[in-house]
């Protein structure tokens, strides 16, 4: 729909032989009101309501609220936000297509017309998150682990290719071409966007909402861009706004310069501890300051990466020289940079030295402050300066635990997140035999060493880090400790190709970094099995081994189920753990090993130096990106011989376990869904503190006593080809199965002890979590989940949202919610409620065994946050009655829920336009 443009704000920008219209920031603040100072994300945000202005979803008093923001540096005021496009990974984009290919079935049902469940943006999905670590340390690791991916996959990739052919503006990337976010980076963001419209060319910022959580990888490019579940993606290029309230902005000022032998990775996790503990939840970061002429685009956007892990919407850094100069070097058009600069220029995007926004609130950071470090063992926030890992460790494991620290009872009350080893546990190691030889395994053991994930592998100054480290290592005559399962899975085949012409790839490979394959692999819990030998050590001896991987997430359950710390850090210490075999010493003063020479070999020795680095980044051209992004979409061999069935609706395979027709859409031809109170609820779960998307719906191992390894089994699947949760996101049958599955998730109906388990309170058995969810929905009683702070953070997984939905649980009451799952549960027609402060679980000395009832929905008009009555009866038969605050935070989400979620509100519409 054409703007209304009450501004009369539209422009022509002429460069060259071009002519592209835009609506103009400048000429809207004659009107509105002096806007220098706004922070550079809103006036994105700001230009994308002056295009879409249309009298109902964007209206004028929203463009002026904009301007407004600066007198009070924050807004109560809702916006309607359309992104440019929508990026989606496979694990997250099947269900989508999966709910999509459904959508069509209903309105055919209906006596619609399928083809109009149809994007409306362009789509862009990456296969990326597919490939596990089978094979590794070998030249034929990529080969075989192809191999494997294809012969496990090959349903899903039917299906997204039946996908690619059947839906308008939709777009796969084969599997064995990159991360979803470095693709992006490297090729698919262009900064700013053009469309054409009535024979003209529009041009506007690039902007796009990601069904991954660290889409915020992009802002670093000047592109605003952030997570959302599958189902608000779903929503968005289905021509649904994003409904959002104008958010906080703080700036983070940057100045002065990394020191020698600092990296990337070192100055990103002391800006996610900084931020952390500032408290960014639900805002956006801008950053800001001299710094940035220094700082690299590729450093950029490992920051901005890593937005999702300080708990920000977005990191978000302004166009300027250096993005241009990333932008030729990526390979982008020469139209496409001059573009970018002279529109940033023209609508006040363009960072100019010494500029000072107004933000709700800032902080500063001297980069020259930054020093070694790493992230664990099980949040990324919990920054560890590299000399204190081994002490951090001890202390994990409860060497040195403080008595203060058992008193608080936090062990077991972190439900979701906590701590997993208590106090009693004590150092152990045991002797195992392996191809002949005979090996000792000790607690902190580094069994996983994976140069992994977007966050670091998209930065040629990390990789190139890691194989000159790995050069002089090998050249010392040191080797990989023989436990350590070593990997090497880069974001793009650019990063193999500056490898190869540096020539460091022959170093890696001697120290077991093969190539493995390009996908996220280990940072979501692909890392494959270890050696039998090897599991079983560790679980004959119980003992606490660690993983250090240069990725995003490192909670617990999620790298390997038998792994019980992960560490972030840079790919050069992942390559040096490797050679140390173990977190329990420093690496700043103990040895590696010993050198060919029989002298010890210490980090110092073999460290690169940033002279070093330069020269070896100076291997990378604009020729490798255009190598290598030629033909992205076509594929290889494999991928272009699957068969694709053309038709407008997918033929469903009722023996396929991992495609399934879902049951979100039955009967969506007849009335929504009355509202009701809440009566005779009992509680499925009592969990506590920072319970991920991860506890909540896992991506990785199933096991085969579980409900969902059942399942598999019931069906013919051999344990063999489980694969994973993450694989088998198109079958809901799996996934609500696997809902609340993790083995590291604590009830505490069952006293805190680790699975997902849970009390079937009137026969008194314990049972899975599904099978107990099941058992109620036959006997018809709604259920509830109790939690405590941060419920619900980690990946942007709908899964999470949808399985519960299926099993029954009508609200979720948490202390407080992450951002994306909060709006999935909306989205999925599950109440999300809150506690009011004072009040939790602990408080209300909740065993999980009461009955519960959440009344003031009925019968009154639903609007925003507005409070509940939540009624406690216990088993004595007394009652309690606390005011809890309803999350549905916006007028779009009332209406949504009052249809039964977000879909069912597109869906009904079109069916009854």
């Amino acid at each position: 729909m054409p703007s209304l443009d009450s501004l009369n704000c539209r422009r022509e920008l002429k460069i060259g032989d071009a002519t592209y219209h835009y609506f103009s920031l400048p000429e809207a603040a004659q009107r509105l009101g002096n806007i220098d100072r706004l922070p550079k994300s809103l006036k994105v945000l700001l230009e994308n309501l002056l295009r879409n202005e249309d009298g109902q979803t964007v209206q004028p008093q929203d463009l002026q609220a904009m301007v407004d923001w600066l007198d009070r540096r924050a807004s109560d005021r809702e916006i309607q936000y359309r992104p440019a496009r929508v990026l989606m990974q496979d694990f997250t984009g099947v269900p989508a297509v999966v709910d999509l290919a459904a959508m069509r079935d209903a309105m055919a049902k209906a006596g619609g017309d399928p083809q109009r469940i149809n994007p409306l943006s362009p789509v862009d999905l990456v296969i990326d998150h597919s490939v596990m670590v089978d094979r590794y340390a070998s030249s034929s690791a990529f080969h075989d682990n192809v191999e494997l991916e294809m012969q496990r996959n090959g349903e899903r990739y039917a299906f997204l290719r039946w996908g690619q052919h059947a839906f308008d503006n939709f777009s796969v990337v084969p599997p064995g071409t990159g991360i979803c976010h470095q693709v992006n980076l490297e090729y698919l963001a262009r900064t700013v966007w053009t469309k054409e419209e009535d024979g003209i060319t529009l041009a506007f910022p690039d902007t796009l909402v990601g069904t991954d959580s660290h889409t915020t990888m992009i802002n670093g490019l000047g592109v605003l861009g952030w997570g959302v579940g599958g189902i608000e993606a779903e929503a968005a290029m289905l021509g649904q706004p994003v409904s959002m309230l104008i958010p906080e902005v703080i700036g983070f000022k940057l100045s002065g310069k990394l020191k020698e032998g600092i990296t990337a990775t070192d100055l990103v996790l002391t800006v996610t501890q900084m931020l952390r503990k500032k408290g960014v939840v639900g805002k956006f970061v801008e950053f800001y300051g001299d710094g940035l002429a220094d700082l690299p685009l590729a450093d950029r956007a490992t920051i901005a990466n890593m937005a999702p892990e300080y708990g920000a919407t977005c990191g978000f850094f302004p166009v300027d020289d250096i993005t241009l100069g990333y932008l030729r070097l990526s390979g982008r058009p020469d139209a496409t940079v001059q573009l970018v600069e002279a529109y940033s220029k023209a609508q006040g995007l363009w960072r100019e030295p010494g500029a000072e926004p107004v933000f709700t609130d800032s902080l500063s950071l001297d980069m020259g402050s930054v020093e070694a470090s790493l992230a664990g063992p099980k949040r990324p926030q919990d920054r560890v300066s590299l000399g204190q890992v081994n002490q951090a460790f001890d202390d994990f494991v409860g060497l040195q635990l403080k008595p203060a620290a058992k008193e608080e009872g936090r062990l077991l009350s972190e439900g979701g997140g906590g701590t997993a080893v208590g106090g009693s546990k004590q150092s152990g190691e045991v002797d195992y035999e392996d191809e002949g030889h005979t090996h000792r395994l000790k607690d902190g053991a580094v069994v996983i060493a994976a140069i992994t994930s977007c966050t670091n592998t998209s930065n040629p100054s990390v990789m190139m880090a890691a194989g000159l480290l790995a050069k002089k290592a090998v050249e010392k005559g040191l080797q990989r400790q023989p436990w350590v399962k070593s990997s090497l899975a880069p974001g793009s085949k650019v990063v193999t190709e500056y490898f190869n012409a540096a020539g460091l790839t022959p170093y890696l490979e001697k120290l077991g970094f093969d190539l493995v394959g390009y996908g996220c692999t280990t940072c979501i819990g692909n890392s494959g099995p270890l050696r039998e030998p090897i599991e079983k050590a560790i679980t004959q001896a119980d003992l606490t081994v660690a993983s250090v991987l240069s990725g995003n997430r490192n909670f617990e359950g999620r790298v390997h189920p038998l792994v019980k710390t992960n560490w972030l850090a840079s790919p050069p210490l992942v390559v040096a753990y490797a050679l140390a075999g173990s977190v329990r010493i420093d690496l700043i003063r103990d040895a590696l090993g010993t050198g060919k020479d029989g002298q010890p070999v210490y980090l110092r020795d073999i460290w690169p130096t940033q002279n070093e680095i330069a020269q070896a980044i100076a291997q990378v051209d604009t020729a490798m990106f255009r190598k290598e992004y030629a033909e992205v979409f076509a594929g290889d061999e494999k991928w272009q011989a699957i068969a694709v069935p053309k038709a407008d609706t997918y033929a469903w395979q009722g023996d396929s376990t991992y495609i399934q027709h879902p049951p979100f859409f039955e009967d969506i031809a007849g009335d929504p869904p009355r509202i009701t109170d809440i009566r005779q609820a009992r509680i499925l779960a009592l969990l506590g503190d920072s319970v991920t998307t991860d506890h909540i719906s896992p991506a990785g191992n199933i096991k085969a006593d579980s409900p969902a390894g059942r399942y598999l089994s019931e069906h013919g699947v051999d344990k063999a080809d489980f694969n994973s949760y993450g694989s088998r996101r198109g079958n809901h049958e799996v996934m609500m199965r696997g809902t609340f599955a993790n083995i590291r998730i604590r009830n505490e109906m069952l006293g805190g002890e680790e699975g997902g388990n849970t009390l079937h309170v009137p026969s008194g058995e314990k049972l899975a979590i599904y099978d107990a969810a099941m058992r109620y929905q036959a006997e018809g009683t709604p259920l509830v989940i109790i939690a405590g702070k941060e419920y619900g953070t980690g990946s942007s997984r709908d899964w999470a949202a949808k399985g519960t939905n299926l099993l029954g649980v009508k609200a979720v009451i948490a202390e407080s919610f992450e951002r994306i799952h909060r709006s999935n549960l909306v989205g999925m027609g599950v109440l999300p409620l809150q506690f009011k402060p004072g009040t939790d679980r602990t408080s209300l000395k909740l065993t999980g065994k009461e009955v519960l009832a959440i009344e003031g929905l009925e019968g009154v008009e639903l609007r925003p946050q507005m409070p509940l009555t939540l009624i406690i009866t216990r088993e004595d038969g007394q009652h309690e009655e606390v005011e809890v605050l309803c999350r549905i935070d916006t007028l779009n989400e009332v209406e949504y829920f009052k249809a039964g979620g977000i879909l069912h509100y597109v869906l009904r519409q079109m069916i009854a336009n």
